[in-house]
């Protein structure tokens, strides 16, 4: 456990010294929020249809994903990425350690660093000044953390899960440019999920996406609470347990196919 710990914990560091980055992006997503916050104003005053969200809940919804937002934007991991590319990878497998907690520990440092330097700035502006109203009560304050927590271990799960199948390409786009669109849309962050027709909920509440965004957002707004929150937090563990699973599986198979060439 001490190495991956020791991973973890140095890119950690090493992340949070990109504080220039962090406060581009809060701009960025401040901006794109209000945006947001404006188209769906204009749809709440035109539409005479009762919704499944209030006006004030759409607005902490949008906000929430905006400081959630480096959940859903998940890419490989460039530096793996490169050292398959390269044959380097042939290193990490002379490593006195389990590759996937290895890179799993890169994964969670790379999605946990950069949100908290993003998340914690939006939270303040958001609730300060464009109506970002606080969790509902403190025990859906106390699950919010909890599930934000799981959501960064399954946003990691993920990014690992992509980076394995870089040893079946010579590209790291494909994978890439086929699954980030899909996540990106069905975790909430473009069209809240309660606002998607009736016939697709089944089908959104089974897969794993809605487990980054939307059900830590739900959790905070009081919309899930009580058994139906613990059964949003477990439906995330089970992701977790199966793109683990799947990806130790797809990763031993890929390293006993592993051909490094070069001297």
């Amino acid at each position: 456990m001490k190495p991956y710990l020791a991973i973890l914990r140095s890119r950690f560091l090493t992340l949070l010294q990109y504080r220039a980055a962090a406060l581009a992006g809060v701009g960025t997503q401040v901006f794109f929020g209000l945006v947001r916050i404006m188209i769906y104003d204009g749809f709440f005053q035109s539409s005479t249809v009762t919704q499944p969200m209030t006006a004030n809940q759409m607005t902490t919804y949008i906000w929430l994903g905006q400081a959630l937002l480096l959940l859903v934007l998940l890419d490989v991991d460039k530096d793996i990425a490169a050292m398959i590319r390269s044959g380097n990878v042939a290193y990490e497998m002379a490593r006195p350690v389990d590759i996937y907690n290895l890179w799993l520990a890169r994964a969670l440092s790379g999605r946990a660093a950069p949100l908290i330097m993003r998340a914690i700035p939006i939270f303040v502006l958001a609730g300060l000044f464009l109506q970002l109203r606080g969790p509902s009560t403190w025990s859906a304050a106390g699950l919010f953390m909890v599930s934000i927590a799981v959501g960064i271990i399954l946003a990691a799960t993920m990014v690992v899960f992509m980076t394995i199948s870089l040893l079946w390409t010579i590209s790291g786009e494909g994978i890439h440019r086929l699954a980030a669109p899909l996540i990106f849309f069905f975790s909430g962050i473009v069209i809240p999920l309660p606002m998607f027709p009736e016939w697709m909920q089944q089908l959104i509440a089974i897969m794993p996406f809605r487990g980054l965004m939307d059900t830590p957002s739900r959790i905070y707004m009081g919309v899930l609470s009580g058994f139906p929150a613990i059964v949003a937090l477990l439906h995330q563990l089970l992701w977790i347990t199966v793109l683990i699973l799947l990806g130790r599986a797809l990763l031993a198979r890929g390293l006993r196919r592993l051909v490094v060439q070069g001297g």
